[in-house]
């Protein structure tokens, strides 16, 4: 299933303005309020739709990515990406989004659609837990990053999992069926 707009507005949970309904915009609220809710994440430091711009063959593309979780100092801190399908089949380009956002790379990725949920290292790439039980509380996610070791990406590696992160959203799941689709990655508009 594509993303794509149900015509109407709702109240975004974390800005209280108004935002497109699409057909995943209610499973980001939900998560949005999940994490606030149940997990005690402070809602200041959560951003929705949060652009990975990056760059193949000199072409610009930007994917956003559902939910970024920031520390107090404005870091990221965990990638969330909401997934229609298979949570397993979305694992790896998720651990690349964690590698290759801005500020990070992030020490952990979340992939859920909801329903079941991978918590994955993202140095490593291994699944450190798996079911919606796997979302940390902000307390635990805040303890797990301050241990973590994480080292930013050589030149080589950004290369490398920009190009498995483009081939994932770019060819896997962005062959669509119609021009009315809205599935990323788009090219960045100048």
């Amino acid at each position: 299933m594509h993303e794509a707009s149900l015509g109407g507005t709702l109240r975004d949970y974390l800005t209280g303005e108004e935002i497109d309904e699409t057909t995943f915009e209610e499973f980001r609220q939900a998560l949005a309020r999940l994490l606030v809710e149940e997990k005690g994440y402070p809602k200041a430091q959560l951003k929705a739709k949060v652009p990975l711009t990056y760059c193949v063959e000199g072409e610009e593309f930007e994917r956003p990515l559902d939910l970024v979780v920031y520390d107090e100092d404005g870091r990221p801190m965990l990638v969330v990406v909401f997934c229609a399908g298979d949570v397993g089949s979305f694992e790896r380009e998720t651990v690349c989004a964690g590698r290759l956002i801005e500020g990070g790379p992030v020490a952990y990725a979340l992939v859920t659609d909801t329903m079941d949920a991978s918590l994955l290292d993202v140095r490593t790439g291994e699944v450190v837990a798996r079911s919606m039980n796997a979302v940390p509380d902000y307390a635990r996610l805040a303890e797990m990053v301050a241990s973590a070791e994480i080292k930013p990406l050589t030149d080589e590696q950004r290369e490398k999992q920009t190009r498995v992160f483009h081939t994932y959203c770019g060819f896997i799941y962005g062959t669509c069926c119609s021009e009315s689709c809205s599935l990323p990655p788009m090219p960045k508009k100048g």
